[in-house]
């Protein structure tokens, strides 16, 4: 999809993780000059190696939460900021609910706050989380959904950061985009379903233990797909602090994910194991069962997935075990 950026200098927080890797591809095929940072912890260097010697492209090392003159240097002369960063993993906050706190609320302070004294930033633009709407009564739920009450730390922290980035865009007079996220799956994937279940069938290809009840019904999306909704949407936003859902318009259920991943590793006869779940048939503590997001204000701009949920998780199994493959030969896996 062809979008026309505005962008000169940009700045990318996670920048090497798996979403901000894709968005690095992409800035960087356009010819902009792009700052990431990251610390590595669930990014992989290798996912930009094809850009280290890009003279476009600078990369650090740095921890958001321990944020300090390198954050501010760096973010000297950028005009757009992405923040991707943060931990992805929903399940670690029922057991340390800190980890989120510090690495995405305080990270995101900590971002904020460094904007705020170099003042040089225009727009701001966050990958939020679908778990802020938490179990809405309305499905496909909408942006102006409320009262909006998220069941897992992860969540929580994630409406946390939304309401700092809205406030100092109000205070400090920068604009911000704000968006909800479906779960997105491809390439490069480091967490989530697909993966465990591939990682559990490497290990005994005759059963599969499934978390859950198996009711758990969701939207997925493509990686690439999501890139191309959150640059149209930063081209074509209207307002001070914009928010949109991005998603698939439909939803498939954990056992369709299972039947694609077995398939996919050429795998019969799998008994599947539900575990039965917890709190009403979920995987963990704070696993929204089901969710599907109104996408229409990113559609009435122009954006629409090109592919559905089982297609996005298809595409995205077969790129694993690709990867898985050559891991098994020798060669770096991104599993």
């Amino acid at each position: 999809m062809p979008i026309a950026l505005s962008f000169k200098r940009v700045f990318i927080t996670g920048g090497a993780g798996f979403i901000g890797s894709h968005l690095v591809d992409r800035l960087c095929e356009s010819d902009l000059e792009v700052l990431v940072y990251d610390n590595l912890s669930f990014g992989r260097i290798e996912n930009i190696a094809r850009w280290l010697g890009n003279a476009k492209l600078n990369f650090e090392q740095e921890d958001l939460t321990k944020t300090g003159k390198i954050l501010s240097t760096s973010l000297s002369g950028c005009d757009t900021v992405f923040h991707l960063a943060a931990n992805p993993e929903v399940r670690v906050g029922a057991q340390n609910p800190r980890v989120h706190f510090e690495q995405n609320v305080t990270a995101t302070f900590n971002l904020l706050e460094a904007i705020r004294k170099i003042g040089d930033v225009k727009t701001f633009i966050f990958t939020s989380s679908s778990t802020v709407y938490g179990e809405p009564v309305e499905i496909p739920t909408r942006e102006d959904y409320a009262p909006l009450k998220p069941i897992s730390i992860y969540g929580a922290s994630k409406l946390a950061s939304e309401a700092l980035i809205t406030s100092y865009a109000y205070t400090y007079g920068f604009d911000a985009i704000i968006y909800r996220l479906a779960n997105v799956v491809g390439s490069r994937m480091k967490h989530g379903v697909i993966r465990d279940f591939m990682n559990k069938l490497t290990g005994n290809p005759e059963k599969l233990e499934i978390l859950g009840d198996g009711t758990q019904t969701k939207s997925y999306l493509d990686v690439e797909d999501c890139i191309d909704a959150i640059l149209l949407g930063a081209s074509k936003y209207h307002s001070n602090v914009e928010i949109y859902n991005i998603g698939s318009e439909d939803q498939v259920n954990v056992k369709e994910i299972a039947d694609t991943v077995c398939g996919q590793m050429n795998l019969k006869g799998v008994k599947y194991v539900f575990t039965g779940g917890i709190d009403g048939g979920r995987g963990w503590k704070g696993d929204v069962k089901i969710m599907l997001l109104n996408i229409e204000r990113l559609k009435n701009i122009g954006w629409a997935p090109k592919l559905n949920s089982l297609q996005a998780v298809r595409k995205a199994a077969k790129s694993l075990w690709q990867q898985k493959k050559c891991g098994s030969r020798g060669k770096t896996s991104e599993l």
